[in-house]
């Protein structure tokens, strides 16, 4: 009996398009992107239903798909005798312990290569590419969505690559890498294009729909069989794997009702789909506003009555990933503009602060040769952001000791001496993995620079530029290139300066100030030169303080988000596995 899928979607709507994972983790919210899983999950659901004859009504009186098996059968049988298509090596037949499920009255199961003409693709070099010509189809010019029309090349066609050109109605699969087992539907071919090696094109003998056979490879019927494969070939499917595939044929007539029946359901998951994604936005655009006055407001007393207006609202404003990051960047902007907590008149001014500092740089500079400083005068164009009383702005260069390596990459070695690369700097934190070292010997010759200290800073200059991390390892490590290290002239300011510089307003300087086209990138140079603000010491302990504590609450509504998605995501697979089993 067919499942009335309109019903099971409008019964459990909240569930398909609220369920939703963030792509992207980034600190920095407003690069999230979202997808929704439970839609994700919804058409799954309508793919297995499909594959399974639980889509539609069966018809006692559709011709069952033996006849139509036993037509295609002899249609390649006289393309053989014509020499028109090569004689196929028969695979074993289908035991019953293969067959996926029961199948239904009029339905029969085959392997791909009884029903399509399997091929791989040609070794074209790609120092032959030309402007003209033929399009070449590779691994990375397709995804399940369609063909991608960026990096198109060409190639001079002759009659050898005619074995090898893309024909209407045929399926492409990526045979080897990340993607394998990725496939697409060609229904209609616009232009003249070949296939590549590691493709594979597959194409549908008449008489069955491609739309249904294309909806079997991507269910697990045939997806579990790729992954099989591929974990026992590093990542890899052979011509074999394709062509034993096992597929579920229905009658002609059914497969016409079930595929229009998918193009119908398929269509209302676009709908519900772009439905949710302009929910969403709407959901982000309010959020920025409301967070957008808490850094208009004039004081930490008007800040504070304002917080706990937002606060009442915290379930239904803060659940998601974009929202709760939004909130973090505005606790760091609130931090570092002195709105977190009150100016106490009676701290030390920091005025006083930077006199100990420069004491520091000057001593280091005489008995170490310290190179890192930076100019003194700061314009008023380039203040970006305003300040209290007491505070004082200074170039980054004047604060710290910046220990890099740039252009240089040591020897690595199995074991020795950790060594920390741009990849292991995050947002916020120092990632462990991958774990890469120097031998303890070019440890005490790389490091000549000096050393890493913990409550340094490490900052990442090139891909990706401005991920910082305060160093918290004891044990000592070698810093490789496109990373430099902060080594404070003071300790004491390590904290604060850490969620400055991780903050949105000094991020946006760093994109100012930014080189590149492909990788943007930062020199130490332009880097020391770009301002900053010190507060009264006292004051960085009681900001840092607060925006730690802050960012537990945040943690914490993360944590209820990521619960209450994870239990929708459950709840999802759970409504898929009852309906198909």
């Amino acid at each position: 009996m067919a499942v009335q899928v309109k019903q099971l979607i409008t019964e459990h709507l909240d569930l398909w398009t609220q369920a939703q994972i963030a792509k992207s983790t980034s600190g920095r919210g407003s690069n999230n992107k979202i997808e929704l899983t439970g839609i994700k999950k919804l058409r799954e659901l309508i793919l297995e239903l499909a594959v399974r004859g639980k889509l539609v009504p069966q018809d006692p009186n559709d011709e069952p798909a033996s006849e139509l098996l036993k037509r295609i059968a002899a249609e390649k049988e006289a393309l053989v005798k014509a020499g028109k298509l090569k004689k196929q090596k028969p695979l074993p037949l289908i035991t019953d312990e293969e067959k996926p499920f029961e199948p239904l009255s009029g339905w029969q199961f085959v392997k791909l290569h009884q029903i399509s003409v399997i091929n791989g693709g040609f070794a074209f070099k790609s120092t032959n590419y030309s402007s003209e010509g033929a399009r070449v189809i590779r691994i990375s010019d397709f995804d399940d969505q369609g063909l991608k029309s960026e990096s198109i090349v060409k190639h001079e066609y002759s009659s050898v690559l005619e074995p090898f050109k893309l024909q209407e109605n045929t399926i492409l699969m990526a045979m080897t890498g990340g993607t394998v087992g990725k496939a697409f539907l060609v229904k209609k071919v616009d232009e003249l294009m070949v296939v590549n090696q590691r493709v594979a094109s597959i194409k549908i003998d008449g008489g069955l729909l491609p739309e249904f056979v294309s909806a079997v490879i991507k269910t697990p019927l045939v997806q579990n069989i790729i992954n099989e494969a591929k974990n026992s070939t590093n990542d890899n499917i052979s011509m074999g794997d394709i062509q034993g595939f096992i597929i579920p044929i229905p009658p002609k007539c059914e497969q016409i009702r079930i595929v229009s029946r998918l193009h119908e359901l398929m269509a209302l998951c676009d709908q519900l789909e772009q439905q949710s994604y302009q929910q969403l936005d709407a959901h982000n655009q309010l959020v920025d506003a409301l967070l957008a006055t808490l850094t208009q407001n004039q004081n930490a007393d008007e800040l504070a009555n304002n917080w706990q207006r937002l606060a009442a609202h915290f379930d239904t404003l803060f659940t998601t990933g974009y929202s709760i990051n939004s909130l973090k960047q505005t606790i760091l902007q609130l931090a570092v503009m002195g709105k977190l907590c009150k100016q106490d008149p009676n701290d030390e001014p920091a005025s006083e602060l930077y006199a100990e500092i420069t004491k520091v740089r000057e001593r280091l500079a005489s008995n170490e040769g310290l190179k890192t400083s930076a100019n003194e005068q700061i314009d008023d164009d380039e203040l970006y952001l305003s300040c209290p009383e007491g505070w004082k702005w200074l170039r980054l260069g004047n604060l710290a000791k910046f220990i890099d390596y740039r252009g240089k990459t040591p020897i690595k070695t199995d074991n020795g001496v950790r060594l920390i690369t741009a990849k292991n700097i995050k947002y916020g934190y120092i990632d462990l993995n991958p774990e890469e070292y120097i031998s303890h010997d070019d440890y005490k010759s790389w490091m000549t620079r000096g050393f890493p200290e913990v409550g340094d800073v490490l900052f990442t200059t090139e891909a990706p530029l401005g991920n910082v991390a305060k160093i918290e390892l004891v044990e000592p490590f070698a810093l490789a290139q496109r990373a430099i290290c902060f080594q404070w002239h003071t300790k004491a300011i390590s904290q604060f300066m850490l969620f400055q510089l991780i903050g949105a307003p000094f991020q946006q300087q760093l994109i100012l100030q930014a080189t590149g086209m492909t990788a943007t990138g930062i020199k130490a140079s332009r880097l020391k030169e770009i301002p900053v603000l010190l507060p009264p010491l006292n004051e960085q302990v009681k900001i840092s303080n607060k925006v730690i504590q802050l960012f537990e609450l945040c943690d914490v509504l993360a944590k209820n988000v990521s619960n209450t998605k994870q239990t929708q995501s459950v709840l999802a697979e759970s409504l898929v596995g009852q309906v198909v089993a």
